[in-house]
């Protein structure tokens, strides 16, 4: 009697352990691996520092935009800036320029 009392409590102190072991062991797996766990956290700043590399392209882009906007608006108008981009815009040349194509690849004949 006192060998199976002895087993019973080795083995509800074991299955006890046990199960105290497998809860602790899926918190810690959470909270490395989980959706907040700790790699979670490195992958979120890793995308931070890339979309804020992202953004100062962006502002830079942005500032390019603004000063080509600012040379043909307002009270003075930069002419060649006016000239290049009609000209873009309307696929024209002006009369004394010389255009310069390139070479046209021509295909191999077939044989």
């Amino acid at each position: 009697m006192a060998v199976r009392n002895f087993l019973r409590s080795l083995v509800v102190l074991c299955a006890f352990y046990g199960a105290a072991g497998l809860v602790a062991s899926y918190f810690i797996w959470h909270g490395v691996n989980g959706q907040r766990g700790l790699k979670a956290g490195v992958e979120y700043e890793q995308r931070i520092a890339d979309l804020r590399q992202e953004l100062e392209g962006l502002r830079a882009e942005r500032g390019q935009w603004e000063r080509r906007i600012a040379l043909v608006r307002g009270d003075r108008i930069d002419s060649d800036i006016l000239d290049n981009e009609a000209r873009a815009a309307l696929g024209r040349v002006h009369r004394n320029e010389v255009v310069i194509l390139p070479p046209q690849k021509t295909k191999p004949a077939d044989r």
